[in-house]
């Protein structure tokens, strides 16, 4: 029952609104606009009239190859995820182009589910590649929760998810995991295996959830020899099925899936769920306006189709990731969208020498309306701590111990004054606790954000906390070749790691604490985990300190 035609559909679809819209002719506001609009108005449920519902009967494979996820945890709901895909890696996903499929679910206070609380049918799609995204409300405040779905005789497997204290309500701790940056090519997510073991209340993926390259038969450096990879998978993403097509490679992953069960998730994307170092309307690779708006539909409809988020809103011009959380009064979540607004890389993108042009006051990396929600958030806050999980890193990072260096240009440091406007509003408000959260360069990093990073005596204002790939980038090593420079030319970077892992973040009302999980290798099975280091902030004075 593979779909055959349904690239071509999709992708003709997209490209032919994108020129209605007439996007190169400015008819719409902006590539990010069309994109949400296209992919959210384009090949929607209820399209097609003569959509059959299939019958249980008719899957004779397991459905639940993809696992389950939770995510964007409330004081009284979580959403729900699946997907169905009985031969996931093949164009279709061994599910018909057109048809829905009724799905069960069920949300117990017990793993074993003989105190169900709350249970209900949800309508698996083929317009949404056969998703689930199910909103349950109605449940416990600060409370586990396990949950399930059922399809005919087929059952999926068991996620464990958790609600959130009440706003106002005084909590002893939070903990949490700090994720990104997962290429599959570059080796097995075996971090994820023992992210699943630890004892945490949620997870943070801050973006690159898949990458767009092509991978050849044999996984990349997985170097598979008990599987071949299909023909499918060799090419970028570019088309709906594509990038369908990669999150069912990503989440066939047996470690991936583990990670899901075991906690809920708030996610965000960085570039690479689209392609590398795009920004907003701009792509990377030339491209007519319409082909790129086309891509990023597909992209974005993918994503939200793969990950376990609320629908958004039928008048939404984009899809809109960022949002805030809070948990109890110990801390607010400012959950950052640092690609779909930004300004295009000054100077070429890469490491550039500071410029007029990277200098400039309008460039802005978070787009107007979110750098307002953002400090009207800080102003409302009655939080321990304001932490903000968003994409590239925050502080100052000069490559050279020279006066002059060379900076990022799609870090912070390409945009600084969108950083000098976000640390002078913090500042007048009277933020205190600011903790960054910061994926992307698949190392580990603390750091503090100093008020000045030109004055190494500066003020501090917060911490960074810059959490290593998950897999990107192969094993790694503990000090990378310019460690010794970097770590001499950025005083206020205080410790730097190479490794593959993750990031076990606690926060207490008297610290915030990060465990730096590092792995010992992914390009083989069987890597084991320890910590390279732990690091503690004061509460009202901040600082990187050696647990």
């Amino acid at each position: 029952m593979a779909r055959t035609d349904e690239p071509a559909s999709h992708e003709q679809q997209f490209r032919e609104a994108a020129t209605r819209l007439g996007v190169g002719r400015r008819r719409f506001l902006t590539v990010t606009s069309a994109a949400a609009a296209l992919a959210f108005t384009t090949n929607l449920p209820g399209a097609h009239a003569a959509d059959a519902e299939l019958a249980p009967r008719t899957l004779t494979e397991d459905p639940f190859t993809l696992g389950i996820a939770s995510g964007d945890a409330l004081t009284d709901a979580v959403v729900i995820w699946t997907r169905l895909a009985p031969r996931p890696l093949e164009p279709g996903h061994g599910l018909p182009p057109a048809g829905v499929v009724r799905v069960d679910w069920e949300v117990a206070r017990d793993e074993h589910f003989r105190k169900v609380v709350r249970r209900g049918t949800a309508r698996a799609h083929a317009e949404f590649g056969y998703t689930v995204h199910v909103d349950v409300d109605g449940l416990d405040a600060d409370r586990v929760h396990w949950y399930r779905f059922r399809v005919g005789a087929w059952v999926s497997p068991v996620g464990r998810t958790r609600t959130s204290p009440a706003r106002g309500r005084n909590i002893e701790r939070v903990r949490f995991g700090l994720v990104s940056c997962q290429a599959y090519e570059d080796g097995y997510f075996t971090a994820y295996k023992h992210l699943a073991n630890e004892d945490l209340d949620a997870v943070f993926h801050v973006g690159d959830y898949i990458y767009e390259y092509g991978i050849d038969a044999a996984g990349g450096d997985r170097r598979y020899t008990d599987r071949t990879l299909p023909a499918v998978f060799g090419h970028e993403t570019t088309t709906l099925e594509d990038y369908r097509l990669r999150y069912a490679l990503y989440k066939a992953d047996p470690d991936l899936q583990a990670a899901h069960a075991a906690f809920a998730w708030y996610v965000t994307w960085d570039d690479h769920e689209v392609e590398n170092n795009y920004a907003a309307g701009i792509p990377e690779k030339g491209q007519s306006p319409e082909a790129f708006v086309a891509r990023r539909a597909a992209a974005t409809r993918a994503y939200w189709e793969n990950m376990p988020l609320r629908m958004p809103r039928p008048d939404a011009s984009d899809l809109k990731l960022y949002r805030r959380h809070h948990y109890g009064r110990l801390a607010q979540f400012d959950i950052l969208d640092t690609r779909q607004y930004r300004s295009d890389q000054a100077n070429g993108d890469g490491w550039q020498f500071p410029s007029p042009e990277s200098e400039d006051p309008g460039r802005t990396l978070m787009g107007a309306a979110q750098e307002r929600w953002l400090l009207d958030g800080f102003r409302k806050s009655r939080a321990v701590w304001n932490v903000v999980p968003q994409q590239v890193v925050f502080s100052r990072r000069k490559n050279t111990t020279d006066a002059r260096s060379r900076l990022s240009m799609d870090a912070w440091d390409g945009y600084p004054a969108a950083r000098e406007r976000l640390l002078a509003g913090a500042e007048d408000i009277g933020v205190e606790n600011l903790v960054v959260l910061t994926g992307d360069v698949h190392v580990a990093y603390a750091m503090d954000v100093k008020r000045n990073f030109d004055d190494p005596d500066s003020r501090t204002v917060g911490v960074e906390i810059v959490g290593t790939s998950i897999a990107s980038d192969g094993d790694g090593a503990e000090k990378p070749a310019n460690w010794a420079t970097l770590t001499a030319a950025n005083p206020h970077l205080k410790f730097y790691d190479g490794r593959r892992g993750y990031t076990a973040i606690t926060l207490d009302e008297e610290h915030a604490r990060a465990d730096y999980r590092v792995v010992s290798h992914i390009t083989r099975p069987g890597g084991t985990v320890s910590t390279a280091a732990s690091f503690v902030s004061e509460a009202y004075n901040p600082g990187m300190q050696r647990a």
